[in-house]
């Protein structure tokens, strides 16, 4: 069965404009979406010899309006409805039609969480922390006390800690930052947590501890890192974990350094990296982890 191509439905939403000012219009019939709108038409018996003069076919009121009745009898959109920006399910309320160049993407406002395990599943393994992906729209952000920034997918998985030992707070909001996935959809939500809590609720940042990982941590917008007890992290960090091709970041940090207090506690932590040329990643952390302010 021929169906009205998208550039077709964009002709005929022209033309329908156009009639608003005019009785009639008309269009060359040798482009692709005038000969779908005729094949169209005759493929549902809209009567077309009336309308067909040499190679233009005009268009008015009366043929939109049989267009358009003949759209609702096939529960597919009318010319006036848009399915731009709409999902799957909002497309479905406008008739059966679904149109998946311009609906909106499926995971376009969805983010990937790791939330504390609350049951048990029968036939799967006990777990500390579960990952879920949700629409980031619909989490009631004034329930959690922080947005806890996670930078590698791997970790996400495979978070074994409680919520107190993310950085002491009640009930952390975790979340994946995001791929070309889930990018958009935590972008939004970072900028939904800055706009309702502005600087009230931390948001904090969880990847490797090294140079990129520190750079990336500032560049973010994050408040702060979460990190392992200094004490544990100099036994642990190790010069392998510090790239040589991270050298380029080193002069940035050591700027960033220099502007903090003599007692900032990032300066012991950056250290590590700066004057020892050793760190740690992500994966290697071990709980509980703490707050360190970024500035």
């Amino acid at each position: 069965m021929i169906e009205l191509s998208n550039r077709a439905r964009n002709v005929l939403k022209n033309i329908q404009g156009e009639l608003d000012i005019s009785p009639r219009t008309e269009r060359k019939r040798e482009t692709a979406a005038i000969a779908n709108i005729e094949a169209w038409c005759d493929a549902h018996d809209i009567w077309l010899d009336g309308y067909r003069w040499g190679k233009t076919l005009r268009f008015d009121r009366r043929l939109l309006a049989d267009i358009d009745a003949m759209l609702d009898s096939l529960k597919q959109p009318g010319l006036g409805q848009s399915l731009s920006g709409l999902s799957t399910v909002e497309q479905a309320k406008l008739g059966i039609w679904e149109d998946k160049n311009v609906r909106e993407p499926p995971r376009r406002y969805r983010v990937l969480v790791s939330a504390p395990s609350t049951q048990h599943r029968p036939g799967f393994p006990a777990v500390v922390r579960e990952t879920l992906e949700v629409d980031g729209r619909t989490l009631e952000l004034a329930a959690f006390d922080a947005l806890v920034q996670v930078e590698n997918l791997d970790s996400v998985h495979e978070l074994k800690v409680t919520q107190a030992e993310l950085g002491g707070f009640a009930n952390p909001l975790v979340v994946y930052r995001g791929d070309k996935i889930y990018r958009k959809g935590f972008d939004d939500l970072v900028v939904a947590w800055g706009r309702r809590f502005r600087d009230q609720r931390p948001h904090l940042y969880l990847g490797d501890f090294d140079a990129a990982g520190v750079r990336e941590a500032l560049s973010s917008g994050a408040d702060g890192m979460l990190l392992p007890r200094l004490s544990w992290l100099a036994h642990e960090a190790d010069s392998q974990h510090q790239r040589a091709e991270q050298l380029p970041y080193k002069k940035a940090l050591e700027r960033h350094c220099a502007r903090l207090p003599a007692a900032h506690p990032l300066r012991d932590y950056l250290a590590l990296i700066l004057d020892q040329q050793r760190g740690l990643r992500q994966q290697w952390f071990a709980g509980p982890l703490e707050a360190v302010a970024l500035r």
